[in-house]
């Protein structure tokens, strides 16, 4: 032992001891390391996800508000219609072509999904365009109709139809509003992975834009 070199002395037992006691604490600690690191991936995923599905549902419940109010517009038509008839019964071409635009829009239903389609949405907002136009020049002729004009019923009708114009306007803005929240969402990075990594069950909503000269509901002047 006297030959051996001074820099070779083995480690003294005291020390040899506390590295075998840090590699025994060591090792089962080291063996969660993935599964810590994969759980710290993880749970922002989910919260990802649960805010894209929040928001995705926002949008669906928004479109039903804008479907009610496109609705309450449906139902009022025919009774404004009726009640035009009985005082300019030869205004047939106005009349008609309030009818079919009427027909039209409601022959257009947008499914959720078809709610990412810009076709299918830029056909759907057509249609509604072509109806609030042919309502307008029904409201115009008046005008020309002294009776008409001075019917309380249809006074009645089409002051419920402007705050129906108000409220479809609000419905349309207010779903706009859940669309870009959603879109921003799904576009940010956290948002693109997560909907990646889950099979792109999300997809990009198309705003329902107002047609120039929507913004406002049909003048009803008496």
């Amino acid at each position: 032992m006297s030959h051996l070199k001074r820099g070779s002395e083995p480690a003294p037992l005291h020390a040899r001891g506390a590295c075998l006691t840090f590699h025994c604490v060591l090792s089962p600690l080291s063996r969660w390391v993935p599964f810590l690191f994969a759980l710290g991936l993880f749970l922002p995923s989910c919260s990802k996800y649960n805010e894209l599905v929040e928001k995705d549902q926002a949008c669906e419940q928004a479109w039903s508000d804008v479907e009610a109010q496109l609705q309450r517009r449906y139902d009022l038509i025919p009774n404004v219609v009726a009640t035009v008839k009985g005082s300019a019964a030869h205004e047939e071409k106005t009349l008609a072509a309030v009818a079919e635009a009427r027909a039209e829009a409601t022959s257009i239903k947008l499914s959720t999904d078809d709610l990412t389609d810009p076709a299918k949405v830029a056909a759907f907002q057509k249609a509604q365009d072509n109806l609030k136009g042919s309502l307008g020049r029904l409201l115009a002729v008046q005008e020309s109709y002294p009776d008409l004009k001075a019917n309380a019923q249809f006074h009645d009708l089409t002051v419920e139809l402007e705050g129906t114009e108000n409220r479809i306007a609000r419905a349309r803005e207010q779903y706009n509003q859940a669309v870009g929240s959603y879109n921003t969402t799904l576009a940010q990075i956290g948002g693109a992975v997560v909907n990646k990594a889950t099979g792109n069950p999300f997809k990009p909503r198309v705003y329902f834009k107002a047609s120039q000269g929507s913004e406002s509901a049909p003048a009803v002047r008496f």
